[in-house]
């Protein structure tokens, strides 16, 4: 924790580090805030204002993919009418006035600089031109936009500077913006993410201190897992290599999730947990094509990474019910591997269960993969004092 907050520090960062965040109360928290968002996915700061109990009312949500609708929909009181699929095509002119807060991560491709002007006419044909118009339309009191941290190198530092100048001069917002990763707020998963914030009236702001991680990614697992999840050799055989380890493509038992991507749990890469052998597991067939032999592998891999919390009971045909054991109860060299359920990515996503999930396990994890984590949301919200900004509405 004290390396990390020191490489924060010497990116001259704009970090509170008088203030424990959570420790903050909200100035007005009977007030409601008027949420907009574009690129709204899975809706991460609409679940946000849930699990901070605070009052919102979404004025417009959209997004181009249609499974995202169905569970944004699914989760969040929204009309058709408030709906927009394709953001090219939405007008936020009639919420002028009508927005406190708008958020967003539209895919920013490279912009062309023509005649090196900057600002809002260089980000023709880009999505990023689409947000920025929604801002000037509608004129949020505040608005967050999230996104990759490669942004702020991309293109030499010219594609950062574009959308700087563009919220700005075109927008008119004070800008603040920041690297801040996910470990750092609470969620044992490694997820740097650019988070960039305008103000519409001058503020004095600075990003919520990293806090102390007290949970793994044990604390987030399901107790009871459909076998679907288990894998049989050839992802085995993947995921166990050294050099996919190195290279941080693959995690066995990690303590800290590494980044989640849209596609990660289709091409093996990822986080995957490995459940040891019960010693009486007389239930397990020896053909059963999901249990290894770590020796057969890379054991050295698995050198430190011996699991002593959780074991698989595999009695029940359908599914496999994780229990606590201790090292007398296990064979730690021969096992189950398994990728993380859909539930599990949302979790590490900082989703907790009220959260429906409405689409199949492949729309999902991209889902969640696309998704902000709410965690973070939470912390930005609660040094901003989100509820200065809301409204009194009857």
């Amino acid at each position: 924790m004290k390396n990390r907050f020191a490489d924060i520090q010497n990116t001259k960062a704009n970090i509170d580090t008088e203030t424990d965040w959570r420790t903050l109360q909200f100035s007005h928290p009977e007030r409601t805030v008027r949420l907009a968002t574009s690129f709204s996915g899975i809706g991460a700061i609409e679940h946000t204002f849930h699990r901070l109990g605070l009052n919102c009312q979404i004025q417009f949500a959209g997004d181009i993919d249609p499974n995202c609708k169905k569970a944004y929909f699914a989760n969040y009181g929204i009309s058709e009418e408030q709906w927009h699929n394709d953001v090219h095509d939405f007008d936020a002119k009639p919420y002028k006035g009508k927005v406190d807060l708008f958020v967003g991560g539209a895919p920013c491709q490279a912009f062309s600089l023509r005649g090196k002007h900057g600002g809002f006419e260089d980000t023709r044909g880009t999505l990023f031109r689409e947000f920025a118009r929604i801002v000037i339309e509608c004129q949020p009191k505040v608005f967050i936009f999230e996104n990759v941290k490669g942004m702020l190198s991309h293109d030499k530092g010219r594609t950062w500077r574009v959308i700087k100048e563009t919220f700005e001069n075109d927008c008119g917002y004070q800008i603040y913006y920041q690297v801040l990763n996910a470990k750092d707020y609470g969620i044992p998963q490694s997820r740097d993410r650019i988070y960039c914030i305008g103000f519409r009236k001058e503020t004095d702001f600075k990003y919520p201190a990293p806090i102390e991680l007290t949970s793994s990614v044990y604390d987030y697992l399901e107790q009871c897992v459909d076998k679907k999840y288990l894998l049989k050799q050839k992802g085995v055989h993947f995921i166990t290599r050294s050099i996919n380890y190195q290279k941080s493509y693959t995690q066995v038992n990690g303590d800290v999730a590494l980044c989640q991507k849209r596609n990660q749990q289709f091409n093996w890469h990822g986080d995957f947990i490995f459940h040891p052998q019960l010693i009486e597991d007389s239930s397990t067939p020896k053909t059963d094509e999901t249990l290894f032999n770590v020796s057969d592998y890379e054991e050295e891999y698995y050198s430190e990474k011996n699991p002593e919390k959780y074991a698989l009971d595999v009695s029940d045909m359908k599914s496999a019910c994780m229990m606590p054991v201790n090292e007398n109860q296990i064979n730690s060299k021969t096992g189950r591997f398994r990728k993380l359920t859909p539930r599990e990515c949302l979790r590490l996503m900082g989703f907790d269960d009220t959260f429906k999930i409405v689409v199949s396990d492949t729309e999902t994890y991209k889902q969640s993969g696309n998704s902000i984590v709410v965690n973070v949301l939470m912390a930005l919200l609660k040094q901003m004092d989100i509820t200065q900004y809301g409204t009194d509405v009857q």
